[in-house]
């Protein structure tokens, strides 16, 4: 059975994702003991609304020959996994991924885990994506989204010692 993702729905996914995270980082940033950790947190919330608005505007301006899903022909493969649950599950709030989390070190290892989950998803929706300035804008998302780790995984480290 194929499945077709439009791009609007695409850019819908991707826009909730951000959503999702900015919601966790600041959750997360309420528990946050260390002023350090809260401040990384609640600045992560804050760069995920960024990449929402960014989404939210690609996706305002679609026009329906930008995107063709069927360009990369894993595309439509990956987006149909990603959507079942394989790759990032949209139906559960990552908020819960955290109320099993006791301390810091549990909490930024969630996150840092939904960053790697974030990045894959932006990848595959790339090789969908005919139009260069959205494939540029996603690979700046991604970029991103990648500083995260780094910033995550500094802390973390700096939390084990």
């Amino acid at each position: 059975m194929s499945i077709f993702f439009n791009p609007d729905e695409v850019f819908e996914m991707a826009e909730q994702i951000e959503r999702n995270g900015a919601r966790f980082y600041r959750q997360s940033a309420q528990g946050a003991q260390d002023v350090g950790v809260r401040e990384l947190l609640q600045g992560l919330a804050a760069m995920e609304e960024g990449h929402e608005k960014v989404f939210s505007k690609m996706r305002a301006n679609l026009k329906k020959d930008e995107i063709d899903f069927n360009a990369d022909e894993q595309a439509p493969a990956y987006l149909k996994a990603w959507a079942d649950g394989h790759v990032f599950d949209m139906k559960s709030d990552p908020v819960t991924r955290i109320k099993d989390q006791k301390n810091m070190e549990g909490i930024l290892t969630v996150a840092l885990g939904l960053e790697k989950e974030s990045i894959a998803f932006y990848l595959g929706m790339k090789n969908g994506v005919n139009k260069k300035i959205y494939r540029d804008r996603i690979d700046e998302i991604i970029k991103e989204e990648m500083r995260h780790i780094v910033l995550l995984s500094a802390k973390l480290s700096s939390l084990k010692k």
